[in-house]
């Protein structure tokens, strides 16, 4: 098989790719740039081609399926960003990965304290050797209820690990499970949003997913409620998030991921135009942590990407049944 790798990191992920390309006896090319209409003849030749969180619209899958392309491996556990239904039309077939869960679970922990304490707005006093305490008090993790949507992999790697801290659990998800009862109580989303003082996402970015976190579910949370977003930026309203926090509803927003983030993240702007309205508009608030969408980002986890990509695309050549395929 030979496949060809778009927005590769030489960085990071080209040296498990010739890792495991090699192990596999796999021909690979690679480009660092996303796929685009300019840049498909690349492809020409190549069975395979993985990508990362880029759009994969119609047009472009009926290029590279012209050029030969037949399996498309994402990088990401995500695959919203592919028009699946134009790929199976097409014939094309498509993976995603998994990778560690503590990745994900470990970061989502991290900006929770961050948000408790008031972390970036501490240091960015410090910076202007502002020492005082006025206005940075915190509130105690131990002593919050934590309210955790979705209970997958992650979501249940959350709540083992949180449940160190001591704190009350609330869980929801459309399917639940047993390990998940021995740390949290499972309850609806209504009581969820009316209980907890801090509101976790780790649902998939599904259709019927999109903005499941508006104004409606704003109305039902306690005033001062913490948002902490590490799963899928579109599972958010942006408008109706800045207006929950102008009014004070949502004290503090930790975001890993936010809706618009395309063509933005995992890109170097310092020196070039930016004009992104909402990351313009949150970035300026007070209460807002925005980190550019690298919760995933460790060695294992980098590992685990390219390798299940990798795998998933094999399987496909050898006709075995793929646990990464995207049906």
């Amino acid at each position: 098989m030979k496949i060809f790798a778009y927005a590769l990191r030489e960085y990071d992920e080209q040296a498990y790719f010739e890792r495991f390309c090699k192990e596999a006896g796999i021909t690979y090319g690679f480009t660092n740039e996303y796929p685009s209409l300019d840049n498909v003849e690349l492809a020409r030749g190549y069975e395979a081609i993985t990508i990362i969180t880029n759009l994969m619209y119609p047009e472009i899958l009926d290029r590279f399926y012209e050029v030969g392309v037949r399996y498309i491996a994402t990088r990401s556990i995500g695959y919203d960003h592919i028009d699946l239904e134009h790929a199976k039309k097409l014939g094309i077939r498509v993976t995603h990965v998994t990778y560690s869960p503590n990745s994900v679970a470990n970061y989502t922990i991290m900006m929770m304290l961050m948000a408790c304490r008031r972390i970036d707005y501490i240091m960015k006093k410090a910076s202007l050797k502002d020492f005082g305490l006025e206005g940075k008090m915190g509130q105690e993790l131990s002593l919050s209820t934590v309210g955790i949507i979705g209970t997958g992999k992650i979501g249940e790697t959350v709540i083992r690990h949180l449940s160190g801290f001591g704190c009350r659990i609330l869980a929801y998800d459309l399917y639940e499970k047993d390990s998940v009862k021995e740390f949290a109580q499972y309850v609806d989303l209504d009581t969820l949003y009316r209980e907890s003082d801090i509101v976790s996402l780790h649902v998939p970015g599904l259709p019927e997913n999109r903005h499941m976190i508006g104004r409606d579910a704003f109305a039902k949370m306690k005033d001062g409620v913490i948002l902490i977003n590490a799963a899928r930026g579109m599972l958010v309203n942006n408008d109706d998030l800045i207006d929950a926090i102008g009014t004070g509803k949502v004290g503090f927003a930790a975001l890993d991921t936010f809706d618009g983030e395309q063509g933005l993240y995992y890109l170097d702007f310092e020196k070039k135009p930016f004009a992104n309205q909402a990351f313009c508009t949150l970035s300026g608030m007070s209460n807002v942590m925005l980190s550019p969408h690298m919760a995933f980002y460790t060695d294992q986890a980098v590992s685990d990407m390219v390798g299940n990509a990798i795998k998933g695309l094999l399987a496909f050549e050898k006709d075995e049944r793929n646990p990464f395929e995207v049906l």
